[in-house]
């Protein structure tokens, strides 16, 4: 039980004895310190539905509040209730973080399954800065899902079938450069692209034949389906090399040529059971009409007034779009993997789409949570969409590559006895830390301005300056002459500044939870940097190798512990921390 939650239990027995029957209220964390630890509303709240005095009330419950050795309470204002935990209260709080693997974290997510759809690039293009969203929050919520105690699955709904696979296939026999497949395959497919884009524009012969490759692929040619394996292995492998640098892994790769067989059978299904009908010669999903006109997703507002905005499941030439590929993905989630929780990690572009991939499958029968889970763009230093001077979206690769680059420089001017492979391995840590830290700090709806200066400084709310915080603790244990059991410390809080640490991190477990409830990883970003600074204020503030026993095994412990807890959730952010740096 974390300390807000003890709170909030011994709040509901004293308003069941105050209000005379069962009643319960929200405890939350002070927005300023100098009014207490937590504070609660319960008395306004309650007293304006009884139609009483709120301060009054409010003494009521206090009366009956027994806070015993935990804290103690006052009135502010109309009828808030202030809670101010005692110093030996966070101490023993301490001690059992110190022996708690979980540092306190609550296991909410037992027993349920998520399935978190993230990344998804696709095959035979290079990843770009925009891929840099998905694939950092995706993975920073699969590992907090996970910690919390979900079953979590991985999956990367790459985009592995479509017409561009007809213009590929046609550019594979007529232009590869086999060498240069092998040297960079990425790359090579993505130059005989352009130059079959180029030459449909120039002989619309050639478009033709492209779309004659699609459809012997699509008719099952064994050629054509080498190739396109081919292409698959080696984007696959590429892709590869990025997850490994920036350490995120898949349970799945199930693209969407994965649900091919499927298709048609949903398209057969949705006719018969009457969600979608003919249109023109295509399949199309309509409203259902249980929505109001503003909320129906296949509804539009048009000079003339609402018209239908239909969803195409099968066009008229017997295709099937990303609405039929991703309704199969999500029958085979919830029928196979049996997912409580689905959520997709895609931009914002993207709204309309899921709103009537959800509306569909609620008609359709099939019950799981599912999360849109968007996110905005990142920019370039004029306010727009980040791309290269000829008009390119900026690669991943070549980000990841640049922030490593700039890193090795700034570490080599802090600290040049850092040499070789060290530097090496620190400048990747962090150089891909920083660029992680840039993207999940930030409130993910908005649009953000991609800083390398900003991101790489060792100063201010940046992921070297937490990495940092880190090594500045790990040296405090390099001084010791024998290893320290932070366990068998007793634990003495008596300076502000110490208690303050100690606040935070009690507060570990209250944090964590509550960033599922609205996706939002820039919550513990936000947590991790006010523990960096509570602790270099509490390292200035209380000397602890030159401290007196008992105070100096305190210290140590409070040390400790401060340094797991920014590991663990630098960890769960997907950011490693050096030894040193």
């Amino acid at each position: 039980m974390t300390l807000l939650q003890d709170l909030e239990s011994r709040l509901a027995a004293a308003l069941a004895i105050a209000m005379g029957e069962p009643a319960s209220a929200a405890v939350t964390a002070a927005t300023d310190l100098r009014f207490g630890d937590y504070q609660t509303n319960a008395a306004m709240v309650l007293a304006k539905q009884r139609k009483t005095n709120p301060r009054a009330l409010a003494q009521e419950i206090i009366d009956h509040l027994d806070l015993a050795d935990l804290a103690t309470a006052d009135i502010a204002g109309p009828g808030f209730i202030n809670f101010r935990i005692l110093p030996t209260a966070y101490a023993a709080r301490v001690a059992a973080l110190i022996r708690d693997e979980r540092l306190g974290v609550p296991a909410t997510g037992e027993g349920k399954t998520v399935v978190v759809d993230f990344s998804a690039p696709n095959v035979a293009k290079p990843m770009h800065v925009g891929h840099i969203r998905s694939t950092i929050i995706g993975d920073s919520l699969a590992r907090i899902a996970r910690f919390l105690g979900f079953k979590v699955i991985a999956d990367n709904h790459i985009g592995d079938w479509g017409t561009q696979f007809g213009m590929i296939i046609y550019g594979w026999n007529h232009f590869l450069n086999e060498a240069a497949l092998t040297q960079n395959p990425i790359a090579e497919l993505v130059r005989i692209y352009r130059k079959v884009n180029a030459a449909t524009l120039a002989d619309p012969a050639v478009l033709e034949d492209c779309k004659a490759e699609l459809v012997k692929l699509q008719s099952g040619d064994a050629n054509n389906l080498a190739i396109w394996q081919k292409c698959i292995d080696v984007s696959k492998a590429g892709l590869q090399k990025i997850y490994d640098r920036l350490d995120v892994k898949f349970d799945f790769w199930h693209g969407e040529s994965y649900y091919n067989d499927h298709l048609a059978g949903i398209v057969a299904e949705f006719l018969e059971t009457g969600i979608a009908r003919e249109s023109n010669g295509a399949v199309c999903i309509f409203s259902g009409d249980s929505k109001p006109q503003e909320e129906d997703p296949f509804k539009v507002h048009k000079e003339d007034g609402w018209t239908d905005n239909p969803a195409i499941i099968r066009k008229a030439d017997g295709g099937f779009l990303y609405a039929t590929t991703d309704l199969a993905t999500l029958q085979f989630r919830i029928d196979e993997w049996h997912a409580d929780y689905i959520w997709y990690v895609v931009g914002v572009p993207q709204q309309l789409h899921f709103r009537q991939l959800f509306d569909a499958a609620a008609r359709w029968g099939k019950t799981a949570d599912f999360q849109h889970i968007a996110f905005g763009s990142i920019l370039g230093d004029d306010r727009k969409l980040m791309k290269t001077r000829s008009g390119d979206n900026v690669g991943l690769i070549e980000v990841l590559e640049e922030a490593v680059e700039r890193a090795a420089q700034a570490i080599a001017g802090k600290n040049p006895d850092l040499q070789g492979d060290e530097a090496a391995r620190v400048a990747e840590i962090v150089g891909i830390g920083a660029v992680k830290f840039a993207e999940l700090s930030q409130g993910r709806l908005t649009d953000y301005v991609f800083s390398w200066d900003r991101m790489l400084a060792l100063h201010g709310d940046t992921a070297p300056y937490l990495q940092y915080s880190h090594v500045r603790i790990r040296s405090i244990f390099r001084k010791l002459d024998a290893p320290f059991d932070a366990s068998a410390a007793e634990i003495h809080l008596t300076e502000p500044a110490e208690i303050h640490l100690a606040r935070l991190l009690v507060r570990f477990g209250e944090v964590l939870p509550t960033i599922l409830e609205e996706f939002r990883p820039n919550l513990l970003a936000n947590y991790v940097l006010e523990l960096a600074r509570a602790f270099h204020s509490y390292f200035e503030a209380c000397p602890v190798l030159k401290a007196e026993e008992s105070a100096r095994s305190s210290r140590l412990a409070l040390c400790e512990l401060t340094s797991r807890t920014l590991k663990q959730g630098l960890y769960l952010l997907g950011i490693d921390v050096p030894e040193r740096m």
